[in-house]
Parts: structure tokens; sequence; C-alpha cells
């Protein structure tokens, strides 16, 4: 993950895919978990997958930044992002990658406003009401 950008970047050039045709779908933990957002450009805060693919390709491409949490210390970030998730956690997982999924696939024809305001989630409970 955290030399991502040179694989994206030999991907993009192969195939010759166009920047606004890249959508990176990557944890964010400063999002509580299972919350949805969506952006283009921007920083990397931190994250090493991030800071190599805005290396490799600019800042300029569509991400989605799905919430895991974030631990009570920063000096737990890299086990924490590491760690498995828990029990509750692993329950909501199939629904949550489903929803990601449907942004991704709206991303391609329809513009990023309106892909945010269909999809975008505060947190895992927004999940519940949706028929996935």
């Amino acid at each position: 993950m955290n030399l991502s950008g040179k694989s994206l970047q030999a991907v993009k050039n192969f195939f010759k895919i166009e920047l606004e045709d890249i959508i990176v779908v990557h944890d964010d933990i400063d999002l509580p978990f299972g919350a949805v957002r969506f952006k283009k450009g921007g920083g990397h805060g931190g994250h090493n997958g991030l800071r190599s693919i805005d290396a490799h390709i600019t800042k300029e491409y569509l991400r989605v930044r799905v919430g895991v949490g974030k631990p009570e210390h920063k000096s737990q970030v890299s086990d924490y992002v590491l760690h498995d998730f828990n029990d509750e956690e692993k329950e909501m997982l199939d629904k949550l990658i489903e929803h990601v999924a449907k942004a991704c696939k709206a991303l391609l024809h329809e513009e990023l406003n309106e892909v945010r305001s269909k999809y975008s989630l505060k947190s895992v409970e927004g999940l519940e009401g949706l028929n996935v």
C-alpha cells in the first residue's frame, strides 16, 4: 500500500487511463467507522499510500474515503490500521463494501456532487436503513 503510486502509474500509463477515470478507495482514520466521503484532490493526511499516489500521478484523482475510526493515541496508528476488524465491524463490512461499490459505479456517469448527496454516510449507522 505504501508504494501503490508506482503500480497505479504503471497501470495508468499502460492502459492510457485518464486521471479523471481513476477512483481511489482508501481507509481514513479521521472518519468514524463506516463513514463514506467523496472528494477530488487534496492532501494525503499522513496516509503513505496516498502520498505515493500523489507523487506518481498528481493529487487530482477522485477519492472515496472510508472511515475506519481512530486509535486513542497517535502512537497507535500503525498497529490500529493493520489490526483485524472487530466482530461488530465485520458484520457491517459486506454492506459497506457493496455501498462503496455502488458509489464507485455511480461516479462513472454522475457528477461528484450528485454522488456525494446520494452515497455519503456519517457513520456505519447510515447503512442500517439502506437497501443494499
